[in-house]
């Protein structure tokens, strides 16, 4: 049986890889270190699709090192420490350590993960671990702290592009066959940065047009996964599109949406805790200072889940989700966060101001440090105006309020102690 178009199209050389060139560009971080012939353990984060696997195995071909791959879904502490062994007996003076590649090592338990420190610690081993979810959640702090991070991003538009025309010409099987590609949106669209997807449903049309000639469109591209929606979803990226639906539904008020999208990550055996998470960032981002409460009830629902689990741990989930979905709703503080690390970017690491400064020493004191600070307590209503800004940006606004009931009497408050800074 031939392999599917996306594993005949993994590249084994970086010049053939396509997308993440802030990695693996020219001058970048991860490929100043593959030219050095060095690599330091490190973990890829990203989205299905976008070529992490592939750069692990390009980085062994390129070094000439042994490599070693796990499925944290598949393998337990025995199989860790099997292939440490072998690691051990396998490597030569002087030689770059082996690679071990670990798929999904967000599924790791703690007791798997710590099974891979002191391997790492000493160089046994240069550990390559690849997740979709974010590492400070689900990695131990002693393995993070031996790794690099780097994140993936999806592949844009061009990159995709590239690879399709690169499919399409040099393909052992698709460059026989005659194939008239006539319009890429659907295609885009539906493979959302991912490359293997986008290579599924190319494959889905081929496929789709038996032994004749192959026209690729829109209208096709959609008639096909219509007829067979889970065709270009074969390992499950589904889930980052139902994720999506399940966010959005709550961000635009629809409790019975929200319910319904939440059901489908249940029925498909989604991590109860990473739906959680996802609801504690949605009262953050989306319902925020409009109603306060939805984070408390969020925390809580995490928490929930974490202590009784499955499947009662659905009722508080599905509790967080319809009060977030019928909360007023609120990116202000989400915004005022993006405005400020703008405004951090473009102007550099301002000095404090010295009133503003800890004066721990009497050198520090003598320096001029805290002079000049007012206490807030010291005076009626607990405010006195002085200056918190540096003197570069003084006066910048970067809050801005949204006016429901909850979030006007903390705007009101704000127009009370500074006056005009604050009216919009």
């Amino acid at each position: 049986m031939s392999q599917p178009l996306a594993e005949r199209m993994r590249p084994n050389s970086l010049e053939h890889y396509i997308g993440q060139k802030h990695l693996v560009g020219e001058g970048a971080v991860l490929r100043k270190m593959i030219d050095s012939g060095r690599v330091s353990s490190f973990i890829l984060w990203g989205p299905p699709g976008v070529g992490k696997t592939t750069l692990a195995q390009i980085i062994a071909n390129q070094l000439h090192t042994p490599f070693y791959t796990l499925s944290a879904v598949t393998s337990g502490v025995k199989d860790v420490r099997e292939v440490i062994e072998k690691a051990k007996k396998g490597r030569f003076f002087n030689a770059a350590s082996p690679i071990l590649f670990i798929d999904e090592i967000h599924r790791f338990s703690k007791s798997q993960q710590d099974s891979l420190l002191g391997a790492v610690e000493k160089g046994v081993v240069t550990l390559i671990g690849a997740t979709t979810e974010n590492p400070s959640f689900e990695v131990i702090r002693p393995l993070l702290s031996r790794c690099q991070l780097y994140v993936l991003k999806p592949l844009e538009k061009d990159d995709l592009l590239e690879l399709l025309h690169r499919a399409i010409n040099e393909d052992v099987v698709l460059k026989d066959l005659k194939i008239d590609l006539q319009q890429t949106g659907a295609l885009l669209r539906y493979s959302g940065g991912d490359a293997r997807k986008l290579l599924n449903i190319l494959e889905l049309v081929v496929d789709a047009a038996g032994n004749g000639d192959v026209v690729v469109n829109d209208s096709i591209v959609e008639n096909c996964l219509q007829q067979n929606p889970l065709a270009y979803d074969k390992d499950g990226e589904m889930h980052y599109d139902i994720i999506s639906a399940f966010i959005k539904s709550i961000r635009g008020s629809d409790p019975d949406a929200a319910l319904y999208w939440m059901a489908r990550m249940i029925e498909g055996g989604e991590d109860p805790q990473f739906i959680a998470r996802r609801l504690i960032i949605s009262a953050a981002e989306d319902i925020g200072l409009a109603n306060p409460n939805a984070l408390l009830l969020a925390n809580a629902a995490f928490d929930a889940v974490m202590k009784i689990g499955w499947p009662e741990g659905r009722i508080p989930l599905a509790e967080a989700t319809v009060y977030l979905a019928t909360s007023p709703k609120s990116n202000s503080a989400y915004l005022g966060i993006g405005a400020a690390q703008q405004l951090v970017t473009k102007t550099g690491n301002l000095p404090v101001p010295l009133h503003l400064r800890n004066a721990p020493t009497k050198l520090m004191a003598d320096l001029g440090y805290s002079d000049g600070y007012k206490y807030a307590h010291d005076y009626p209503g607990n405010f006195v105006e002085q200056q918190f800004l540096p003197d570069q940006v003084r006066g910048e606004r970067l809050w801005h309020a949204q006016h429901y009931p909850s979030e006007e009497k903390l705007y009101q408050n704000m127009l009370r102690y500074w006056g005009d800074r604050f009216k919009e």
